[in-house]
């Protein structure tokens, strides 16, 4: 697919993304209300029912994405997001996804990056949360975010400010939403930011979604495996 392709791409408008922010909100609360009846029936840890609740999220807002494109567009949701086989270079960009997380782990360095509790840590507290975490991390979160960032956003920013602004404002945006998870300090979050502004790049290039979530998928696959390392050698 040609920039000029993915430039005319996006048949959806600004107005659908205000919908999906105007349906995550409370759909966040809904999945945290449900998740935190559950869990005690359920006898599962905080960090098993976090995920639970985030897991019912995105069920819920990519649901409400899926019947708005059906319903309101009549075309696919999987194609229409850039997510449809064939992913080109797929292998490459798996491969390359641990090299971009030790890049960037680099980076976190040389910024001085503070060191903080981990907001993971509590996802590692027993082997039913450790398996979901993994699943979630690994495999579920890279493909939602990049559904929602690359997938959903950037052609609309790309097609209003051109690749370059596209790329970057939904890159900065992407660092600005995981902020949060690392006390809002601001080098986790250019770091963040970086990272899914190569993520970006892949997409345009590729014009493939799918591509760019492998490469994520790589990249947090390393980032689990040194979370797990660091949380089996604590005392």
């Amino acid at each position: 697919m040609t920039p000029a392709e993915q430039k005319s791409e996006p048949f959806w408008s600004y107005r659908d993304v205000f919908l999906f922010l105007g349906i995550a909100f409370p759909s966040l609360l809904l999945s945290a209300t449900l998740a935190r009846l559950a869990g005690p029936r359920l006898h599962v840890s905080e960090g098993f029912e976090e995920l639970l609740a985030q897991s019912v999220w995105y069920v819920l807002v990519f649901g409400f994405l899926f019947a708005l494109f059906r319903l309101a567009y009549h075309r696919p949701f999987w194609r229409s997001l850039g997510f449809a086989p064939p992913f080109p270079h797929a292998g490459l960009c798996l491969g390359l996804g641990p090299v971009l997380a030790l890049s960037m782990g680099y980076l976190a360095y040389v910024l001085k990056t503070p060191e903080i509790q981990s907001p993971f840590d509590k996802m590692l507290a027993d082997r039913p949360t450790m398996v979901l975490f993994a699943i979630f991390g690994v495999l579920l979160g890279p493909l939602c975010e990049e559904l929602a960032f690359r997938g959903f956003l950037m052609p609309l920013l790309v097609r209003s400010f051109g690749p370059a602004a596209g790329i970057l404002s939904t890159a900065a945006l992407f660092g600005a939403m995981h902020a949060p998870e690392y006390q809002k300090t601001w080098q986790y979050a250019v770091v963040i930011g970086l990272a899914g502004a190569v993520f970006g790049f892949v997409r345009y290039r590729t014009g493939s979604t799918g591509s760019a979530a492998f490469m994520h998928i790589g990249y947090n696959l390393i980032q689990f495996v040194a979370l797990w390392t660091r949380a089996s050698t604590l005392p």
